[in-house]
């Protein structure tokens, strides 16, 4: 029987939790866990985001400080406006909302973020000691996979595991995540020769390749387990889902599967940040 990796319920269950830990914290320190986000521009995507982000922080009771920047802001204008919230001891994660627009370096500012409130997990220190198996955040989309897939109790070990996608905050920590669960992995993108081919191999199949719809059902096989990453505005993903459903191990329902777990990695990780304060 298929197995419907439902993200959305299990983040729902989730808050519960997490708005517990929260007044644990308030009421022993008396300080409110709170996730900065910083939005730079005026992208009507970024800023829905960014909302349901600020969502998710009020329904467990944490804060959260909205940074709103012009489209004009330089690089140097940014990394102030980081080196404040990293300063700042009320404030516990940072955020910055991707992508930025072109003229800023996206990456030289999100490596200005400290490592202790890297809740996202973009920084390169911090994928350095996750792909080591280190103490860090994971960057929330594929952290967000391996909680799901933990839940519902999907072994990786020994698994072929293929991730259709490499960019530094998916698919390249996805694949990191899954070798360090010993899984077999390889790693393909929208110019690997034989796609089809290779993704027929896999046992568990990640699309995180940004395309509707770019990975046909066709290619792949029965008893696959199906994650798909992508969010389009034609409301799919990166897979063709319908003809795999019933033929699948489990599959990641789009809407509903991995974008709940994503926002709710994020405050998980928030929180943890501030449960520093107890110890």
């Amino acid at each position: 029987m298929t197995i419907i990796l439902d993200g959305k319920s299990l983040a729902k269950s989730t808050e519960e939790e997490i708005s517990k830990r929260v007044e644990l914290v308030k009421n022993k320190t008396g300080i409110t866990p709170i996730l900065a986000t910083i939005l730079v521009g005026e992208d009507p995507a970024s800023a829905t985001y960014v909302k349901m982000k600020g969502n998710a922080c009020e329904r467990v009771g944490m804060g959260s400080l909205k940074i709103e920047l012009p489209e004009s802001t330089t690089t140097e204008d940014l990394l102030l406006e980081i080196a404040k919230l990293n300063q700042d001891p009320n404030i516990h994660g940072i955020l910055l909302q991707h992508p930025v627009p072109k003229h800023i370096e996206e990456r030289k500012c999100f490596d200005a973020i400290d490592l202790a409130k890297d809740v996202d997990g973009v920084t390169c220190l911090g994928f350095g000691r996750m792909s080591m198996g280190e103490n860090a955040y994971g960057s929330c989309t594929p952290e967000g996979i391996m909680r799901l897939l933990k839940h519902y109790k999907i072994s990786l070990q020994g698994r072929h595991a293929v991730v259709v996608g490499r960019s530094p905050i998916l698919g390249k920590p996805m694949a990191l995540m899954l070798l360090n669960e010993n899984a077999t992995v390889t790693i393909c993108h929208s110019k690997t020769k034989n796609l089809q081919q290779v993704i027929k191999q896999a046992d568990l199949i990640v699309g995180a390749v940004g395309i509707p719809k770019f990975i046909k059902s066709e290619w792949i096989k029965d008893n696959a387990v199906v994650i798909d990453a992508g969010y389009h505005p034609e409301k799919c993903g990166d897979i063709e889902l319908e003809d795999i459903k019933e033929r699948s191990e489990a599959y990641t329902p789009v809407p509903g599967g991995v974008g709940p777990m994503t926002i709710n990695t994020l405050i998980l990780q928030t929180l943890i940040a501030s449960e520093h304060l107890l110890k």
